[in-house]
This record gives C-alpha cells, sequence and structure tokens, in this order.
C-alpha cells in the first residue's frame, strides 16, 4: 500500500479530544465564559498557540494566562498522569505492521515531550520508530511541515507515505505533503471543504488494517 504509515496522535491513536473537551468546559465555567461547541470545534487539530490565538482574536477582554494556564493543567492532569485509552483497533493495527516491518512515525501537534509521555503511559513509544512533533517545527498544521519532517527522519519519499488523521487541518497537512491520507474521523466530521480533496474518509482503523491485511 504504502513503504511507512505515519499517525497522527490525538484523537487517532489516543482517545484525548473528550478529555480536552471536559477540560476546556470546565475552565469556561470556571472563568464565567459561555460554552460554544461549534467554535470548540473549531480549535480542534490546531496547535496550542493557534487555539490561544483563536481565543484571544474572539473572546472579547480574554484571561489569556490564566484561562490557559486552568485549562492545560485540568488536561494534563487527564492526559500526562494517567495512561490514555486507546481509539479502536490501535494495537491490533500498530502490531500488524510492526509484523510485516513497515515504518512508523508520528506527527503531533503536541510538544515533544508531552507527546513520548502520552504515547509511553499508554505502551505505544516502541511502535515508532520516528516522531516529528509541534515544538520541532516552524509551521503548524494545517501547514505540511509537520509530515515532510516525519517522511525525512523515516528516510522515506512523503509520496511513498500513508497518512493517518482525524482533523480537517491534519488532513490538509497531510495532503500538502502530498501523501496518501485516510481520515478516520473523532469528534468532528470532515468539513465539506476538506472531503473536497478526495482523500479517503473511514470510520476506523480496522478499515485501514484490512487494506493491509488483505
Amino acid at each position: 500500500m504504502r513503504d511507512a504509515v505515519i499517525f497522527d496522535m490525538d484523537g487517532l491513536l489516543l482517545d484525548t479530544e473528550r478529555l480536552s473537551l471536559k477540560a476546556y468546559q470546565e475552565t469556561c465555567a470556571n472563568f464565567d465564559i459561555a460554552y460554544e461547541e461549534t467554535f470548540y470545534f473549531s480549535l480542534i487539530g490546531r496547535s496550542l498557540k493557534q487555539a490561544e490565538q483563536i481565543l484571544i482574536n474572539t473572546i472579547p477582554n480574554f484571561p489569556t494566562d490564566p484561562f490557559m494556564t486552568f485549562w492545560n493543567n485540568r488536561y494534563h492532569e487527564e492526559a500526562l498522569e494517567k495512561p490514555v485509552p486507546l481509539k479502536a483497533g490501535v494495537l491490533s493495527f500498530l502490531t500488524l505492521l510492526k509484523d510485516r516491518n513497515i515504518p512508523c512515525a508520528v506527527a503531533t501537534s503536541t510538544e515533544f515531550d508531552k507527546a513520548t509521555r502520552k504515547l509511553s503511559n499508554a505502551g505505544l513509544l516502541d511502535f515508532f520508530q520516528e516522531m516529528a512533533a509541534g515544538d520541532q517545527v516552524e509551521q503548524s498544521k494545517p501547514h505540511p511541515e509537520i509530515y515532510r519532517l516525519a517522511a525525512s527522519r523515516l528516510g522515506i519519499s512523503p509520496a511513498q507515505c500513508l497518512a493517518l488523521e482525524d482533523s480537517d487541518n491534519g488532513v490538509r497537512a497531510a495532503h500538502a505533503a502530498n501523501m496518501l491520507v485516510y481520515q478516520i474521523p473523532d469528534l468532528v466530521p470532515p468539513s465539506e471543504d476538506v472531503k473536497r480533496l478526495g482523500h479517503f474518509i473511514v470510520p476506523t482503523l480496522q478499515h485501514v488494517e484490512k487494506l493491509f491485511a488483505s
């Protein structure tokens, strides 16, 4: 199918999006800021810096530092201090790829140290030969830099890589890097704009695994 597989992490490998949503809702309540689902969903797939800037631009008199600190602390209590549940089919698919000696990497907007900790807590770190993290690139998703970096570290052309993503911004990044892209949506369905990219959209990783197993 392809010579390597590059995975997003949050919402694709790890079921973290619901933890982040809960932490955000608690933070909004703490600062007496109305929670709006559509607005929150627009933050998914963005780096923390991008999300912070959107909040600043959208919410009048946004309490930047205390809000972001509170939100991060709430999220980290669940996502860094404890193992995060895996998304459906993750362990089976990674085991298949390992048995087939297919190189794997992670391309995540999360900072390297935090991403390493999450994957280690979940028992997944050893499945990956390389990682490209959010603090290792100049441009965040939807820019393709992080996917190009992951492919470069694997020593494989981006055109020979399969990218797996849940968010629209991640799909845009991988598509712009000239990779074969499969989207497995989590909380937010693909937008009509992203659907026009012509990539593959499937409900679970099991559907992707079948392509390798056949």
